[in-house]
């Protein structure tokens, strides 16, 4: 069943009122009238069955039928630090690790990073980063959009170590850490009130270079290697994330 994520304010009480490229997705591309039903959420706290009640291109107005759980989100927050690739490689990692079941993308810059950071053109580029994860998570059928920020330095991303749980830098110079076994670890840990937070670091088409894998296990990283082969950057960012899952039991036992 389609399923559309609003803002807050759009979905209130037993209303929910569709606007902007979602309206017009609605009726020109699914052809939906009054009647039809889907799935709305605010990507925080409630998600529900609606019924359109009214409909044209600029605003399709829907009314509550069920109220459905939040259920389809990992027992493990994993966020992705991704040093900016080449080309539209950071479109495609946002695309697949939002339907793997990331929760958050860090771009961020690091010494061997080839893309020229212009900070006139990134408001446009965060913003497709932004749609490109909201309709991976539609698509996906998750209950939440994946948080994207602007572009951090190298120091601003090693500082976010200390807001995870555990933090892991994939190089590929690694020999002696085993990956299931810092996870075992980790998912074998105390009870806590919230989902925990696994943040990864990826490097660039180049790697991190010795300097960065040290000052990144000084930080609090935990350096793991993804395998006897050496993957492009983009594939290194879903196998991270799929083992942090696979090993949580999220795909299954």
């Amino acid at each position: 069943m389609q399923r559309y994520f609003v803002r807050a304010e759009q979905f209130a009480g037993q209303t929910v009122v569709v606007t902007g490229e979602d309206a017009h997705h609605a009726v020109r591309v699914m052809r939906m009238r009054t009647g039809d039903r889907f799935i709305c959420s605010n990507g925080a706290d409630r998600e529900a069955l609606v019924e359109i009640v009214s409909a044209d291109p600029h605003a399709v107005t829907a009314r509550v039928i069920e109220e459905r759980s939040m259920t389809a989100e990992p027992d493990v927050d994993v966020w992705i630090a991704q040093s900016l690739p080449k080309s539209d490689k950071m479109e495609f990692v946002i695309q697949k690790c939002t339907e793997i079941g990331a929760v958050r993308f860090i771009p961020f810059i690091s010494e061997r990073t080839v893309v020229q950071y212009d900070a006139k053109k990134e408001g446009k580029r965060l913003e497709r980063w932004r749609k490109i994860a909201k309709e991976a998570a539609e698509q996906a059928h998750r209950n939440r959009v994946p948080d994207i920020g602007a572009p951090l330095s190298w120091k601003q991303m090693l500082i976010l170590a200390e807001q995870a749980d555990l933090a892991l830098i994939c190089h590929e110079k690694e020999e002696t850490v085993n990956m299931r076994a810092v996870l075992a670890r980790f998912l074998s840990g105390k009870k806590r009130a919230r989902a925990p937070v696994a943040l990864v670091a990826i490097g660039p088409e180049g790697g991190f270079t010795e300097r960065e894998a040290a000052e990144a296990e000084t930080a609090g990283f935990v350096p793991v290697r993804l395998g006897r082969t050496v993957l492009r950057t983009e594939t290194a960012a879903m196998v991270a994330l799929t083992c942090i899952l696979y090993e949580s039991g999220e795909m299954g036992d």
